[in-house]
């Protein structure tokens, strides 16, 4: 991938997106496969708020069901077996226990349990017998409480194990497709904030043609120039929304749901918690590298999105909740060793009921054509999740050839992997990279196959190019992450801060803080390639430390 804002407006584009997290990518790299001229524009690092902020998981939604959604789960559970298929390097299924107290509620989940698996019932047509998933089954309390000994004991009766899936990385897969763009011949950009939205008058009607960008890298700004605008900017959608109207009140209303996750030392074997603590709401507890993520909450959110953080409060009310939910565990804050936040977009589709509530909220996505209140040029793709969003991005560009008057051209994405997603069978594919990379230590080779998949040697040349081996060591004696990731992520996935190559190319961050002296020498190292003085080393090393800070302890 390579930045550049200048040729990006010399070009006049069909579509300009406007937003780089999982939707925006996703709609980038099936419009760019699909042949249309393309630009993408973040204002900061390609999903680096809610694409990297969720519970790591791709799920069907089991808890729509309570909604009568069958329609989404139904969607959803198409999604996550196609995301297994497209990207099986990050992709991988985990086991849920849920714990059974009383008649009442076991038969109400018996119920959506074999609801879920008949709506799941091409889970298991894939090549790969890791991917397969079975069907639910009732375990006995002695055998529950094997798997979790912390379980609240009084008026056990039991357990059910279901089956979802999780992710690696997502925030990676979102590089991954924002690659996918590029190489179709996508001109993409992080960094890039849209000031302005241009518009030009038509009699009656007002056309969107574009955007004034700012490069903050640089200050220099740009009009980047498309036949149709796609806002697919997440919690900021109204925000952009009310920029092209001018002022005006946004055609959609949002509700930001935010929601946050511990994560702390591992606490569960391979299997993971859906626990419904008393009040209400549910959380989970989640095996995830070798830790444990704990999430998430859903409350309402009226900041202002780019002032999300987790406070000390948060972080005891959240404990308080999860003790309530299984009083074994006795977790404590100094058991939390990393936290994080995100924004869930919800469609508000009851605007003039002033209680809000994030937690029965439709998931559901909706494309907004601007059009039909007189703004030609906009479509904004509201709400929806993780999981849905290929699908999202489908249809938005299905409704992007309508606008432009083209035929659609054949959508592939669910057919095609995604970059490093060439692979057939995971756990053969692992295997031969151990072989072949046997001088390497097994866990440095299995998080470069987890994180990079069939692109692993892409990764292992940079240091044989350089001549320089010690890139091929682990930074740190508690990771994997080695010195060739940050080259890597520098060179070919357009990583410009110390915090983008820690929480979203490599991931050394998003386990908690790796160290001083980590962060030292990958800023050493990054500074090297992108040209950092020592004040602006310095200056990097403090940003990236923000991110394992409390909103208390930031202030």
């Amino acid at each position: 991938m390579q930045r550049d804002l200048e040729h990006m407006a010399a070009t006049r584009h069909d579509l300009l997106i406007i937003g780089g997290g999982i939707t925006g990518a996703c709609i980038a790299r099936d419009a760019a496969m699909r042949g249309l001229s393309v630009a993408l524009v973040e204002k900061k690092d390609f999903s680096s708020a809610t694409s990297s902020g969720s519970s790591k998981l791709v799920h069907g939604g089991l808890r729509y069901l309570a909604n009568f959604e069958l329609s989404l789960v139904r969607e959803s559970l198409r999604e996550r077996r196609t995301w297994e298929a497209i990207a099986p390097h990050m992709v991988t299924p985990v086991p849920f226990l849920v714990p059974l107290y009383g008649m009442a509620s076991t038969i109400q989940l018996k119920i959506g349990l074999t609801l879920y698996d008949m709506l799941s019932f091409d889970r298991n047509r894939l090549d790969d017998p890791d991917k397969h998933m079975p069907r639910h089954k009732r375990l006995s309390r002695e055998e529950a409480l094997k798997h979790a000994p912390y379980l609240k004991k009084e008026g056990l009766t039991g357990a059910m194990i279901y089956y979802d899936c999780q992710t690696y990385a997502p925030e990676r897969v979102g590089v991954e497709c924002i690659g996918d763009a590029a190489d179709n011949g996508a001109h993409v950009a992080n960094y890039a904030q849209v000031d302005e939205i241009l518009t030009e008058v038509d009699g009656a009607r007002r056309k969107v043609i574009g955007a004034r960008v700012t490069d903050l890298l640089d200050g220099s700004t740009h009009e980047i120039k498309a036949d149709l605008t796609i806002n697919a900017t997440g919690p900021w959608g109204d925000i952009v929304m009310a920029l092209a109207e001018k002022g005006g009140k946004p055609s959609r209303g949002l509700i930001r749901s935010k929601g946050i996750h511990l994560i702390t030392r591992k606490l569960t074997d391979n299997m993971a918690l859906a626990v419904l603590p008393k009040g209400g709401g549910h959380f989970f507890v989640i095996p995830w590298r070798d830790h444990t993520i704990i999430g998430t909450t859903d409350t309402v959110f009226n900041g202002k999105p780019d002032e999300l953080g987790v406070s000390e409060k948060d972080i005891a009310d959240f404990i308080e909740i999860i003790n309530t939910g299984l009083p074994g565990l006795n977790l404590t804050r100094d058991d939390v060793e990393h936290f994080y936040a995100g924004l869930r977009p919800l469609v508000d589709t009851n605007p003039n009921d002033e209680e809000k509530d994030s937690y029965g909220a439709s998931r559901a996505a909706e494309i907004f054509d601007h059009g039909t209140e007189g703004l030609d040029g906009l479509l904004s793709a509201l709400g929806g999740k993780w999981t849905t969003s290929r699908h999202l991005a489908e249809e938005v560009t299905d409704m992007a050839y309508e606008k432009l008057g083209q035929t659609p051209a054949k959508c592939t994405t669910a057919q095609t992997p995604v970059q490093g997603g060439e692979i057939t069978r995971y756990s053969e594919f692992e295997a031969a990279a151990l072989s072949r990379l046997s001088n390497m230590p097994k866990d440095v080779v299995c998080n470069l196959a987890r994180n990079y998949g069939s692109r692993i040697d892409d990764v292992v040349d940079v240091a044989e190019h350089e001549g320089k081996p010690e890139l091929l060591e682990p930074l740190s004696n508690i990771s994997p992450t080695i010195g060739a990731q940050v080259l890597y992520s520098i060179r070919t996935e357009m990583a410009r801060s110390l915090d983008d190559i820690l929480q979203r190319r490599t991931g050394l961050g998003t386990l908690g803080h790796p160290g001083h002296d980590t962060l030292r020498r990958i800023a050493d190292i990054a500074g090297d390639e992108l040209g950092w003085d020592p004040g602006e080393k310095e200056r990097q090393i403090a940003e990236a430390e923000l991110r394992f800070t409390t909103r208390d302890d930031a202030a």
